[in-house]
């Protein structure tokens, strides 16, 4: 039965891609995931036509489509064969097709605007972002602390919640065979497209999305990362149990945040809904979600310490817990 089922897939996808205009947008969303303004922009198609053409691959199961406010954004299906077979297909365009150079060409200019965009809103909200930085050790720092912690076992799907800027996915891309950033901020979203764009991170994706409501099936992902997201949530206990839920059987939940500190400006002017968190209120989250082997790590530099808090579901049912390192 699953033969007859994936037959019957693979036909249904070879009829949905057998279209010039259809092979034009599949050649593009293995580069990047687009809204339909930017594809009509990238084609010089009009927006009915376009629009015509991706409902019917997404009713075949080649892309997907999901929502940000009133945008509408389109990507390759997860489905790993219909993505392994638009990428065979996408190979096989001759490198000197002028259509498919144009349209390359095209796809540029809207990572450009992406770009410029990125860079005004940072522009706008930099001197917050340098002065809440200024007070822990240096970003390259963590960076590297994250790398060390996680070593270098596989990861197939990372799924980073909170995603902000993408800079962990960009930092990760290299280890990872798939990563996926969620936030609910269209801005941030933005900002992140266009980083990855930058960093040539192809094998990330970002979406709106809820970290209380992550929208992935069960056991999907290999690991789950918090990165300086938790001290804005109303209920980071949630949080942490939704993440458990999606990541699978021996896999991994990385927390990086603040040590518990005292300045109260970054409540009354910074949102921050907690003043960090100690490592034991951390770590029962973690064995409520199901992680029963935990790692914690503390880097001091500053008036704040950040924590790197690294959990993993052995299924021992034997809790483990290691301080590893203190001091940055």
């Amino acid at each position: 039965m699953k033969r007859q089922t994936l037959m019957d897939d693979l036909l249904a996808w070879l009829k949905a891609a057998a279209e010039p205009t259809r092979l034009r947008l599949l050649a593009l969303l293995d580069c990047n995931e687009l809204t339909v303004s930017e594809i009509t922009q990238i084609l010089g198609q009009s927006q009915p036509r376009v629009s015509r053409h991706l409902k019917l691959m997404a009713e075949a199961g080649l892309v997907e489509r999901f929502s940000e406010g009133t945008w509408a954004f389109y990507r390759l299906s997860d489905n790993p064969q219909a993505r392994t077979l638009v990428r065979s297909i996408v190979d096989m365009v001759p490198e000197a097709d002028q259509t498919a150079a144009r349209d390359l060409d095209q796809l540029e200019l809207v990572k450009a605007t992406r770009a410029e965009a990125a860079a005004s809103y940072f522009s706008e909200n930099a001197d917050d972002w340098d002065r809440i930085r200024s007070l822990y050790t240096a970003e390259a720092k963590v960076e590297e602390a994250i790398l060390d912690l996680l070593g270098p076992d596989p990861i197939d799907l990372l799924l980073d919640v909170g995603t902000g800027t993408g800079r962990i996915l960009s930092v990760l891309s290299d280890r990872i065979q798939r990563g996926v950033g969620v936030d609910s901020n269209r801005d941030m979203l933005a900002v992140a497209r266009a980083n990855l764009d930058q960093s040539g991170a192809d094998n990330c994706q970002v979406r709106q999305g809820d970290m209380y409501h992550l929208g992935m099936a069960d056991n999907a992902a290999d690991m789950a990362i918090f990165h300086q997201v938790l001290h804005f949530a109303e209920d980071p206990a949630t949080a942490v149990r939704e993440a458990g839920r999606v990541v699978g059987r021996g896999g991994r939940l990385l927390i990086v945040d603040f040590a518990p500190h005292e300045l109260e400006f970054l409540r009354s002017e910074q949102a921050h809904r907690r003043l960090g968190f100690a490592d034991e209120e951390v770590s029962s989250w973690c064995r409520a979600a199901g992680f029963d082997d935990i790692t914690i790590k503390h880097l001091r530099g500053g008036e704040l310490t950040v924590t790197l808090w690294l959990a993993r579901r052995q299924g021992t049912g034997t809790p483990g817990l290691r301080i590893v390192e203190q001091g940055a």
